[in-house]
């Protein structure tokens, strides 16, 4: 036999269900082929290039998406359209191509082929990728981010304690990073849309990695900033940006100076100072912190965290984003200062509480919308205080605890986004209960029937004219419902003693005194103030309580909004576990 004969009869040989060597080669053969040509057709389709063939994709999305740190990046890395939207297990990939094909009927039938149609269909297509990220878990997300591989200690505090508790409650990448890679459109849902959206799921809750367990277990540590009293002497990075200015700072001929050591005898060179970061807050009402569409924080806000849980450290960047009207603040005032740097100490004896507050001075800056260029020509500073009780058990003002001076700035105050016309305010029935000669004030929620968060079919958001009667405000006030208010002017030398409630109430100052002095560009305040009290509107301190406290600053002859104020603090008394813990002399 020859071997051609050979080689025929073995190719001819039957193996398997009667087809022969030569027949399964064959096939083989025209099955790799086939298959390395589908793999290679999937594969092209998964890059950038091809995404962005078609002017649909090049002229809207791709514009958008190379702003984003997924396109630029320090370490880059770039995350493409596939990355993102494209499973990588195969039977999941191979569906997701089939489900494409609707994508080019539609672009056949041009549903998108211009801006405005794009638009008008940007939020439908968008909740498509949210709910099918939210039914997988957010899997293209987790292949690059993993919680497992993440470390806590290199994360900023909030994304720290959010990324823990999304892993204990069943939260998933897509319920905090809508709009991470394109044009915002979320703020567009409902209240109602954005809160089932973002439910936890059970099934999606993990074992918590060792280094996540860490963090949770010295979650609720408080951290304090300790640093010199002199504020001259510290170069923190809040006080680099002031730094330059500072320099050339001029002492106001109308601020009144007094003698400082004569309010108290207090050994302040024994008190260690905390630095506490004031920032510019723009029109960041208490609606907008409780609007999910405006502030992500709002589930945690909900949930009982504070602001100051999630934002501390973030301050001085905050501030710097709102001054410069790139967020939350429509007339900016050029040259202004996003942050101060505030140094704290405290003091008590068994009458008194003590407390003495440092931060460099300012150069002037003109207020370009403003007469003269200054808004209180009268004061170069004032400087307040905000007192509030602190009980889980029976908060007397909500959101006391957690939102601290937010809670009484509302969208519906001076010079806020819906502040009601003046003629409306003249001709109100609520002139008779309120004093409304220069505009309406700041307010709590208790003194209001109902507040409008959402701002639903064009509805002015806040509720300066939901107020409650006569008698249910004089109920709450002798419940302790309220904000204790306490203000030094700088320019006048006045000390003020009210609070808060269903307006701002500012008094006579029977239980406080400050005094200060601007010398060297630095700014000394010093307050004494009674520890009891039985008047109206003033909050009795003991000693072995916890308080909330915030502070705020109007540099600079500024006035209504234009502050700075720092993120709800607690006060204690030879308390190590608060921010600000006064200590016993």
């Amino acid at each position: 036999m020859s071997i051609s004969s050979k080689k025929f009869s073995f190719m001819s040989r039957k193996v398997i269900f009667g087809t022969t060597i030569g027949a399964s080669l064959f096939f083989m053969i025209v099955g790799v082929i086939f298959w390395g040509a589908f793999n290679t057709s999937m594969e092209v389709t998964n890059t950038l290039k091809f995404c962005i063939s078609c002017h649909e994709m090049e002229e809207n999305v791709y514009q958008e998406y190379k702003n984003t740190i997924h396109y630029n990046n320090r370490s880059g890395v770039r995350a493409t359209c596939s990355d993102c939207h494209v499973p990588r297990p195969w039977i999941h990939k191979v569906i997701r191509k089939v489900q494409a094909t609707n994508e080019v009927f539609h672009k056949l039938l041009g549903s998108i082929d211009t801006p405005e149609k794009f638009d008008a269909k940007r939020l439908k297509m968008a909740k498509n990728v949210w709910q099918a990220m939210k039914d997988t878990d957010s899997r293209e997300c987790r292949n690059c981010h993993n919680f497992d591989s993440m470390a806590p200690e290199s994360q900023k505090k909030r994304s720290r304690k959010q990324h823990a508790k999304a892993m204990v409650d069943g939260n998933t990448c897509i319920d905090c990073h809508k709009g991470i890679a394109h044009t915002k459109v979320h703020d567009q849902l409902s209240e109602d849309e954005l809160d089932e959206l973002n439910k936890p799921i059970a099934a999606n809750k993990r074992e918590i990695a060792p280094q996540w367990q860490a963090f949770i277990d010295n979650g609720n540590k408080l951290v304090k900033k300790k640093s010199v009293s002199d504020p001259a002497k510290v170069d923190t990075p809040a006080e680099k940006i002031v730094a330059t200015k500072a320099k050339t700072a001029i002492p106001s001929p109308v601020v009144k100076r007094e003698v400082l050591s004569s309010i108290s005898k207090i050994n302040w060179g024994g008190i260690e100072a905390v630095e506490v970061p004031l920032f510019f807050p723009g029109q960041a009402s208490m609606e907008w912190v409780l609007k999910g569409s405006d502030h992500g924080g709002k589930r945690a806000i909900m949930t009982g965290d504070r602001c100051f849980d999630c934002h501390e450290d973030e301050e001085v960047d905050i501030g710097e984003k709102i001054v410069s009207g790139e967020i939350l603040e429509p007339t900016p005032i050029p040259g202004k200062r996003g942050s101060i740097a505030l140094k704290v100490q405290a003091a008590h004896d068994a009458n008194y509480l003590y407390m003495r507050f440092q931060w460099k001075d300012d150069k002037h800056v003109p207020v370009p919308f403003v007469s003269g260029g200054k808004m209180d020509p009268v004061n170069p500073i004032k400087f307040a205080i905000m007192l509030a009780t602190d009980s889980e058990d029976d908060p007397k003002v909500e959101f006391a605890e957690r939102m601290g001076c937010w809670q009484s700035c509302h969208h519906d105050v001076n010079s806020m986004p819906h502040e009601p016309d003046k003629s409306l305010l003249k001709t109100s029935p609520l002139a008779k209960q309120l004093d409304l000669g220069e505009g309406f004030t700041k307010y709590l929620k208790e003194s209001r029937t109902a507040i409008e968060i959402e701002g639903k079919n064009n509805k002015k958001r806040g509720g300066w004219d939901k107020l409650k009667s006569e008698v249910e405000i004089e109920a709450l006030l002798k419940k302790g419902a309220f904000m204790d208010l306490l203000r030094y002017k700088s320019g006048t030398g006045e000390s003020e003693d009210g609070y808060i409630l269903a307006e701002r109430v500012m008094t006579g100052g029977q239980g406080v005194s400050f005094s200060g002095e601007l010398k060297d560009g630095v700014w000394t305040v010093i307050m004494k103030r009674k520890l009891k009290s039985d008047k109206l509107g003033d909050i009795s301190l003991a000693t072995d309580q916890l308080y909330n406290i915030g502070f705020a600053i109007h540099d600079d002859y500024s006035n209504s909004r234009f502050h700075h104020v720092s993120l709800g603090l607690k006060l204690g008394f030879d308390n190590e576990d608060a921010e600000i813990n006064v200590i016993k002399q």
